[in-house]
């Protein structure tokens, strides 16, 4: 299994920015196309942003383009979601993935960081 730990959440005011990361073990990190969800309360948990193995494939939801930019560095087993012009509706519990093809398959899970944007 794969084991994913997100961290980097916290509270922001609006037009903010934070970097959330996700450190992963297990098996091996280069071989998964990883991506972040949020879940934002009483809504259903929502795609916002995926990266291959490479990190030269990545796409994102339409409601994060040009604020949100997924990065990996393999060598340290770490996904990014550098958070730009945060907005309140941002609010969410991020979660990070691992999956096992572009595009991805969810397989594994982290157990989210909490992000709050003010206004």
């Amino acid at each position: 299994q794969v084991q994913l730990v997100e961290s980097g959440g916290g509270l922001v005011q609006a037009g903010g920015s934070l970097r959330l990361s996700c450190a992963a073990s297990g098996r091996s990190f280069t071989s998964y196309t990883m991506g972040w969800f949020r879940q934002a309360p009483g809504k259903e948990r929502e795609f916002v942003a995926a990266i291959n193995w490479s990190g030269g494939l990545t796409s994102s939801a339409d409601s994060v383009k040009g604020r949100f930019t997924i990065s990996r560095d393999n060598a340290k087993n770490t996904v990014y979601l550098q958070m730009n012009s945060l907005k309140p509706e941002d609010t969410g519990v991020y979660y990070c993935a691992a999956g096992s093809r572009w595009p991805g398959v969810y397989n594994y899970w982290g157990q989210g960081t909490q992000v709050t944007v003010s206004s």
